[in-house]
């Protein structure tokens, strides 16, 4: 089947809206969806980019901006009280969650926490709940050793040409932000030879 690889970090917004309709934009193309978490602070540094906290108009455009999209979308969205949240531990997480064919469930469950219910992500108790939700009470003392994995994830988003988040990879084409998603749509149905819709 067709994908679309989904490169995210929680500490993204955008990412967090992306993983509000990624799967049904995936589901209309005939296509499905490849979870692929990354460091998005270590793709900034690799690639020269800039967070929105070192640029004050960005960061005072933002939150207008995420409210114009989640109410777009149909959304809940409340902005953590710290920001930029810490996700290494959480990336950590969903990596291990994979392993047990958990990233989707788990993806889902932390990013409700960090941008719906306004939960400490970085927290390893806070991780250890949304662990168990999912069915993997034990994940957050399996996170430490994903560590050389979202390395290897992140270095190789970074040489694919990723420079933010989220960024979405349909074949060898990139697409940045999560209002690419209807480009996205329509790369899956080329690449499945579909009609798009009428």
């Amino acid at each position: 089947m067709t994908a679309v690889e989904f490169f995210y970090d929680f500490t993204s917004p955008y990412s967090y809206l992306a993983s509000t309709w990624v799967d049904e934009v995936a589901r209309r193309a005939g296509g499905e969806v490849r979870y692929r978490p990354f460091l998005l602070g270590a793709v900034f540094k690799a690639t020269g980019n800039h967070g929105p906290l070192e640029t004050p108009a960005k960061m005072a455009h933002l939150k207008v901006d995420l409210d114009r999209w989640a109410r777009r979308l149909g959304v809940p969205l409340v902005f953590p009280s710290a920001f930029p949240v810490s996700t290494v531990l959480a990336l950590r997480c969903a990596l291990a969650a994979g392993r047990h064919g958990q990233l989707a469930p788990f993806t889902h469950a932390v990013f409700r926490a960090c941008w719906t219910d306004g939960q400490d992500i970085a927290s390893p108790e806070v991780l250890g709940r949304l662990a168990a939700g999912v069915g993997l009470p034990a994940l957050v003392s399996e996170a430490p050793g994903e560590k050389d994995t979202l390395i290897r994830e992140t270095t190789g988003a970074v040489e694919r040409g990723a420079f933010g988040a989220p960024t979405f990879f349909v074949g060898t084409e990139m697409f940045v932000g999560n209002d690419r998603l209807d480009f996205v749509e329509e790369a899956l149905r080329t690449a499945r030879g579909a009609c798009p819709p009428s």
